[in-house]
């Protein structure tokens, strides 16, 4: 906020209807931008608690799986053979349809 009043712009709160500029950034019109700011914080905190309670009461019910593993345990373990015998990795992850990074959690997980 402090950086948008420097070069000499304003800013507008539509739904409090609320212009913040430099040339009134006085200290009540401070105490609204922090009381706002904090309440924003706040809001985002509920709202991100309420997600992970969704979460865990769906995992709970056996709903919630995450996302599925690119690579199967003998794909990984079939990779793994390749790679000893000198190909490539990059190689073997184009091979298989992944990206490398993809390849490389596997063999280390």
């Amino acid at each position: 906020m402090d950086e948008i009043l420097a070069k000499d712009a304003s800013v507008h709160f539509v739904k409090e209807n609320q212009t913040y500029t430099a040339a009134s950034s006085g200290s009540l019109s401070r105490l609204l931008l922090q009381v706002l700011g904090a309440f924003a914080e706040f809001e985002r905190n509920l709202i991100r608690e309420r997600q992970a309670e969704g979460i865990r009461i769906a995992k709970a019910a056996g709903k919630y799986q995450g996302r599925a593993r690119a690579l199967t345990s003998a794909q990984v373990g079939e990779a793994g053979t390749r790679i000893a015998s000198g190909l490539p990795k990059s190689t073997v992850a184009a091979r298989l349809g992944v990206n490398r990074s993809t390849l490389y959690r596997a063999l280390s997980g």
